[in-house]
């Protein structure tokens, strides 16, 4: 039985016992600050456990991706050396919100597993908490097993809470027995550790609320929270107790061994197996929007990937893997996880960009740890050494640990933290969660008292309401009579839209005949409570006070064109640049739009001339904007796209803007407010493209009247600078023209002033030149901690490249310069290196990877700086592109 007949199987079973599927989360949670990955079933669902949020079922069913590689769940170091554990994993699961309590959830588990699996129940035992009365008559009752067959466990192994205080309860877990022929003991016993017992389902009976230490109290309507791991059951369901042997990981090791001419053995099994599960992981965390980097979410998705990396480099693997054995991971999943389709060019850039960077550094790290072995005494190496490898290559600390521990050596950790401590500010930012549980707590405990707000916004601007809650200082108050002072409302229903989706809030007054509030911004809690803040203008204002509600249209009206303007330029992206390009972030208010979205690349001037007419096409061809409410599969099936890090319900809004050969150019899920015709966004201009971090790189634009504005302004700016120069240039040209003309200079002193004058006019050319950002492209991003900056100059003479170069250099660490000019079609660049990174790189090196993609035929210069010339000016990316991967 293959997993996805397993998986079927376990949901067709729940859904035909009235539970409704609901879709895996993210693994980025959105309603848990403090959890770095989702890593089991419940964490969509926690909300709903503590009655912060409410759904229309009360019975559920999920298939849940999870990841353990980070923060206080974390498997990392074990994967790959045992059968069981992983970095990522499905959890099957069923779930009863007060529904149904231990005797249908044990009944459910047995049948499922006796009769749908046909598991041979002899095989089975199971564990209870110790005075779980109940369960263990239910299990005698329901599976008619003895004394002997159910084992009672006192310690916490058995017994569930989600934090010091909340919903809590006892366990219960089902194992098998896969025989006498594997070592290990049954749960609790010494040896319960072995392969012989394994647990395939836990039960979890939320039966109580833990208030403080002391005191705990019966739930007034009990919950249910199951897990079962769909790896280790889909290995059992195969006669197996080794998770790598079922079809999840076969076919991955299978292609493995293909592409890298290297069979699988006992000796090397351990390496395929980390090569399968990484793959897994890295895809899954870039699919919902994970992008590697070195701090965070993405610091340890970055481990994971090079430790994956590591293990196949060490079978031999010579060329790019990843995005290669990829097509097999989406071939077998991308049925059931539509995001690996609909975003595998996306998952492939980024696994090969990540590899390619990383080869050069694991080859540097793993030939200094060759030269390390003979000095390393009583089998542990110097910390100091681990950190250089660290700090100096970016070689993580863990992989050197992997590497050492086939070797039985250790790292001594005390003397890598202090060295560490030394240098803690090119540390690696720590996961510390958001931060904003205690502001949030107020919101928190009002969702629990009241209903979510009802949104009238979209179509209406001024409507009458009800207050029904005051909130100053973190704490609800009955009035506010004072002017000027800053607290916030909650009303039954609201025009005003509440900032999410990366739109701001709207402003607007509140008012009755008794008072004006006038409302600064506005706030949507995840549980859909809208939340006013501002000033009291005049009056008094009391809970209970029927007010009007009036919105600031012109507020409104430039925040639905730049957001309409954010969903084309969107799309017009992912035209000019490629489908790998996906949303990680933006900003919509009154003044401009700022997106930031996945590409590797540097955006050429011909590129951002090339997006901005595509937008200002479809604004200029007018189209009704369509929005509709429909069901979210209905939905993604007719291509909408659905935006990384936005939860979504059931049913979904979905925003068409703009028309190509008939069809919606742009077709997104969005909750926030739009033009009602593309022609309304009037103007489009981008004013801003930057490079934000590796990977990720940021637009700014703006639309209508600001674009009439901001060209005034660049203009009047560009005219004062030109007015600067050309009069300063123009004085000078007088006087090299003068001074020809005089005759009482000796010949040797006129020839040196005029050479002076005119050294001092072409300083004034270059640095016109370089004020002016059409001429003088430039942007920056952290590689291992190592700044690597572009920049491209149109019209600098190349002998004052070598300037540039001294600038950068007396004003950077760490920092790699790759510098191009341009004139007419003949290029020049430069390579260079601040003195910290002249035992790491040369810059010689580096330069000869441009020739192939600028036809250089050669360059010269010294460890720090090298220079070289070319003609193939449309290539210059690419160049750029083959030192970042070097680096």
């Amino acid at each position: 039985m293959n997993s996805n007949q397993v998986r079927n199987i376990f949901i067709d079973f729940f859904k035909n016992n009235d539970h409704t599927h609901v879709n895996s989360s993210s693994l980025v949670p959105d309603n848990d600050p403090t959890l770095m990955f989702a890593n089991s079933g419940m964490v969509q669902f926690k909300n709903v456990f503590t009655g912060l949020e409410h759904r229309d079922y009360r019975r559920a069913t999920t298939s849940q991706k999870c990841v353990r590689a980070g923060g206080k769940h974390n498997d990392l170091e074990n994967v790959g050396f045992t059968t069981r554990h992983h970095t990522f994993f499905e959890m099957l699961g069923n779930f009863s919100f007060g529904d149904y309590f231990k005797e249908e959830a044990i009944f459910y588990a047995w049948n499922l597993i006796t009769k749908e699996y046909q598991i041979n129940p002899d095989k089975l035992l199971v564990t209870i908490y110790h005075d779980d009365v109940i369960a263990e008559q239910l299990w005698k009752k329901i599976a008619n097993l003895k004394d002997d067959k159910i084992i009672k466990i006192k310690t916490s192994d058995n017994f569930w809470s989600m934090g010091d205080t909340g919903p809590c309860g006892p366990c219960s877990e089902i194992f098998y027995d896969h025989g006498d022929k594997y070592f290990g003991g049954p749960p609790g016993s010494p040896n319960e550790d072995g392969d012989r017992f394994i647990e395939i389902w836990n039960l979890v009976f939320m039966q109580y609320e833990q208030i403080d230490t002391n005191t705990r109290i019966d739930l007034p309507n009990p919950c249910v929270d199951t897990g079962m791991g769909l790896e280790r059951i889909t290995a059992l369901m195969n006669n197996s107790n080794d998770n790598y042997s079922s079809d999840l990981f076969t076919n991955i090791i299978n292609a493995t061994q293909e592409i890298i001419k290297e069979k699988l053995t006992e000796e090397n099994k351990s390496s395929f197996r980390v090569i399968a599960d990484h793959l897994r992981a890295s895809s899954f965390l870039i699919a919902d929007g994970v992008i590697p980097s070195n701090e965070g979410r993405g610091y340890v998705l970055r481990r994971i990937l090079r430790r994956g990396i590591r293990h196949a480099y060490s079978l031999g693997s010579k060329d790019l893997l990843f995005d290669k054995i990829f097509n097999n991971l989406q071939s077998l999943m991308g049925d059931f996880f539509d995001e690996l389709n609909t975003r595998s060019d996306l998952i492939k850039e980024t696994l090969s960009t990540e590899e390619n960077k990383f080869r050069e550094t694991l080859s540097k790290g793993l030939e200094i740890l060759g030269q390390e072995l003979p000095n390393i005494k009583k089998d542990t190496l110097d910390g100091k050494i681990a950190f250089k490898l660290y700090d100096t290559y970016g070689f993580p600390l863990d992989l050197t640990q992997d590497y050492l521990k086939s070797k039985n050596i250790n790292v001594d950790i005390d003397s890598f933290n202090t060295a560490m401590e030394a240098q803690k500010h090119e540390a690696r930012a720590s996961w510390k969660g958001s931060g904003d549980d205690g502001i949030q707590k107020i919101w928190f405990d009002l969702a629990k008292k009241f209903k979510p707000t009802v949104f009238e916004g979209y179509t209406k601007s001024s409507i009458s309401s009800e207050i029904i809650s005051i909130i100053q200082d973190n704490k609800e108050v009955d009035s506010v009579n004072k002017a000027n002072q800053d607290f916030a409302l909650i009303a039954i229903n609201t025009c005003f839209y509440g900032e999410s989706g990366g739109q701001i809030g709207d402003r607007g007054k509140i008012f009755n005949n008794n008072f004006e509030f006038q409302v600064t911004d506005t706030k949507k809690t995840p549980q859909g409570i809208f939340i006013h803040f501002g000033k009291l203008v005049s009056g008094s204002i009391s809970i209970n006070d029927n007010v009007k509600m009036e919105l600031d249209l012109n507020l409104r009206d430039l925040v639905k064109k730049n957001h309409s303007a954010t969903h084309l330029l969107h799309a017009a992206l992912r035209n000019q640049l490629g489908n790998h390009v996906a949303q990680r972030g933006s900003l919509v208010n009154d003044e401009k739009l700022r997106f930031d979205f996945s590409h590797n690349k540097q955006i050429t001037r011909e590129q951002l001339q090339s997006i901005q007419e595509e937008v200002i096409n479809i604004i200029n061809n007018s189209y009704k904007t369509n929005i509709e409410i429909k069901s979210q599969e209905e939905a993604i099936k007719q291509g909408a796209m659905a935006l990384f890090g936005e939860k979504y319900g059931d049913e979904v809004r979905v925003v068409s803007l703009g028309e190509v050969n008939g069809s919606p150019y742009s077709i997104e899920l969005c909750g926030g407010t739009h033009v009602d015709d593309v022609k309304d966004i009037n103007k489009f201009q981008i004013i801003g493209v930057e490079s934000v971090s590796s990977g990720v790189r940021r637009i700014e634009a703006c639309t209508d009247k600001k674009v009439d504005f901001y060209l005034d302004n660049q203009s009047a700016a560009q005219k004062e600078l030109e007015n600067k120069y050309e009069f300063k240039i123009k004085e000078l040209n007088d006087q090299i023209i003068s001074l020809n003309g005089k005759i009482n200079f000796s010949e040797d002193n006129k020839s040196l002033y005029i050479k002076k004058l005119e050294n001092y006019l072409d300083s004034l050319k270059n640095k016109s030149i370089l004020s002016n950002e059409d001429n003088n492209q430039k942007t920056e991003e952290k590689i291992n901690d190592i700044t690597f900056v572009t920049q491209i100059i149109h019209g600098l003479p190349p002998k004052e490249l070598r300037s540039i170069f001294d600038n950068f250099k007396s004003n950077n660490i760490k920092s790699i310069l790759a510098c191009v000019t341009i004139n007419e079609d003949k290029i020049s660049i430069i390579v260079g290196l601040t003195d910290d990174l002249v035992n790491t790189y040369d810059a010689r090196d580096l330069i000869k990877l441009t020739f192939e993609h600028l036809g250089s035929k050669g360059g010269g210069g010294r460890v720090d700086f090298a220079q070289a010339g070319g003609d193939q000016k449309d290539h210059i990316n690419q160049a750029f592109s083959s030192i970042k991967a070097k680096i």
